[in-house]
């Protein structure tokens, strides 16, 4: 009977993933050395965040650490981590030594939701529901609950692979997403005008047969759309890149996925082969879509940028355009940056996933006890000068597909670029309202802003923290009724926005109009009474009662 039970004992044991155990006390060691390694070699990615705000976060966990289950703590050092907001800065969840499990789907987040776009044949019945609470949550609040754990680049950046984080049930318990640690989640869905609950289990393979974020064809996975029918950026997907041309509108598109060489040709060979077709052909548009491209080596960047300098033919306004997305990122967005120093590029899709200057290449340290590797980067890449660096690059021409122009393999990107027109389309939109301004040409100025800031195809550029910048510029040089005028207008422009109705406050206050600054700060304040404008307009306000 013992020997039976030890036999028993033994192969219960052996099934049990291999896992060392890790006392509290050790994790708190690998987090003072990860403390200790971040000020020491690593104390330049405090760009983002103070290094006393981190140090307070890593005191607040520490002390937290004794009352957390392993995979409470795993998700704990992705949060410390996630606070430096740099893509490449990350903890290796994959190389954890605490085993973690996925649902067997592949979210994206769409303008009109979160779908599920993709799963293991044994779920098919999901494909193609939206999302509308996991757990009961409803999902705009597990993506708030989520979003400290991905180590967020931008908001786009967060689009691009919340999914990954929200389909690991640990990272769902740890974030309170769940009451208890469990495998099978409940997700309530939407599809076809009727709303269900299904309930997924988690799997301990971590391997997805996808390509691209699309199921592999012949796997056990299924996707939403008809991929006999794919869209030219969804063809050949077992190519790193490939060009094809369309007759009827006299162009090349070329699809471009890794800033890496393709086997069966390089970079420099794939790109010769393609300008001397475009030489020897009627072209009169080059289309260069990147939006799968998530990097690589940005050295293998050269002899795009320089081909295209080279051609005047394509190079110039409204001939040559780039699709860029969520998922361009890393070298990638060196070559956006270099297409868009050097070349006359028209970019279109979606904003990037890359800070235009950012840190990049990382290097591995593995925490002494656990073995847990965490990734923290010491590259910093800056291609634009400072006072251009912002969270991303934003497209001229903003189009963002929805789920069903995705499903039904429409690509409304590709659209919009081969059907430009020239016709009505502003370039550098601040350029040209700072000329009308310059000219004095107020009237049309004003109607123009309300234009553009209504234009979707603006719909990513930030005209507010523009306009609010061109103010304080005047205001600087002292040009008080010039920037008064622009602080007004975008208040009227965007009558919601606390942060304007301090920056016109400010404005009065400089020109000595102390009743309207009175004013507009309190307007601020009660537009955002607990946020940090509401905090900046009343230490204005104390500030003006004690010089006045």
């Amino acid at each position: 009977m013992k020997k039976l039970y030890f036999l028993a004992a033994f192969l219960l044991f052996w099934q049990v993933p291999a896992q060392q155990k890790i006392s509290s006390t050790q994790w708190q060691e690998d987090l003072r050395f990860l403390l200790e390694t971040v000020h020491k070699d690593y104390s330049f990615l405090f760009k983002k965040v103070t290094a006393a705000a981190f140090d307070e976060a890593v005191e607040e966990f520490y002390k937290e650490i004794p009352q957390m289950q392993d995979h409470e703590v795993l998700v704990g050092f992705g949060r410390i981590i996630g606070m430096f907001k740099y893509g490449h800065t990350r903890v290796g969840f994959r190389e954890s030594p605490v085993p973690y499990h996925k649902l067997p789907l592949n979210l994206y987040q769409f303008p009109d939701g979160l779908y599920i776009i993709g799963a293991h044949k044994d779920f098919s019945s999901v494909v193609g529901a939206k999302i509308t609470a996991i757990e009961g949550m409803p999902t705009k609040e597990a993506s708030k609950a989520i979003y400290p754990v991905v180590p967020v680049e931008n908001e786009q950046f967060f689009k691009a692979y919340a999914g990954i984080y929200m389909v690991i049930p640990e990272v769902l318990h740890a974030q309170g997403i769940t009451k208890t640690l469990k495998q099978n989640i409940n997700l309530s869905l939407e599809k076809d005008g009727k709303t269900f609950n299904s309930v997924i289990n988690a799997t301990s393979n971590l391997d997805t047969p996808l390509q691209y974020g699309e199921p592999k064809p012949d796997s056990d996975w299924v996707g939403v759309r008809d991929q006999s029918q794919n869209p030219l950026y969804l063809k050949n997907l077992d190519k790193i890149y490939y060009f094809e041309y369309l007759p009827n509108e006299k162009a090349v598109y070329v699809r471009h996925s890794q800033i890496q060489d393709d086997p069966s040709e390089n970079i420099p060979a794939f790109y010769k082969r393609l300008f001397e077709f475009i030489d020897n052909n009627e072209v009169e548009k080059l289309i260069l879509d990147v939006r799968l491209n998530g990097g690589g080596n940005n050295y293998k960047n050269k002899p795009i940028v320089t081909g295209i300098i080279e051609h005047q033919k394509i190079n110039q306004p409204g001939k040559f355009f780039v699709i860029i997305g969520r998922d361009t990122f890393s070298a990638c967005q060196n070559l956006v940056n270099e297409l868009d120093n050097y070349t006359n590029a028209i970019f279109v899709g979606e904003p990037t996933g890359e800070n235009i200057n950012f840190y990049g290449d990382n290097r591995r340290v593995e925490l002494p006890n656990s073995k847990l590797p965490v990734y923290l980067s010491f590259a910093w890449w800056q291609d634009k000068p400072q006072w251009e660096n912002a969270d991303y690059t934003v497209p001229h021409l903003a189009v963002e597909p929805t789920f069903a122009e995705y499903s039904a393999n429409e690509d409304p990107v590709l659209e919009t670029a081969l059907s430009f027109s020239a016709d009505n389309f502003i370039i550098d939109p601040m350029g040209y309202l700072t000329q009308l301004f310059m000219d004095e040409k107020y009237e049309l100025l004003a109607t123009e802003a309300q234009r553009l800031v209504q234009d979707p195809a603006y719909k990513f550029f930030d005209f507010e923290a523009e306009f609010n910048k061109a103010g304080y510029q005047l205001l600087g040089s002292g040009q008080f009724e010039g920037a008064l005028y622009v602080f007004e207008m975008n208040t009227k422009l965007f009558p919601e926005s606390a942060n304007a109705w301090d920056s016109l406050a400010e404005g009065y206050w400089k020109s000595g109009d102390l009743v309207k600054a009175k004013e507009f700060y309190n307007k601020a304040i009660q537009l955002d009474p607990d946020g940090a404008t509401a905090k900046n307009s009343k230490a204005m306000l104390k500030k003006i009662e004690a010089e006045n």
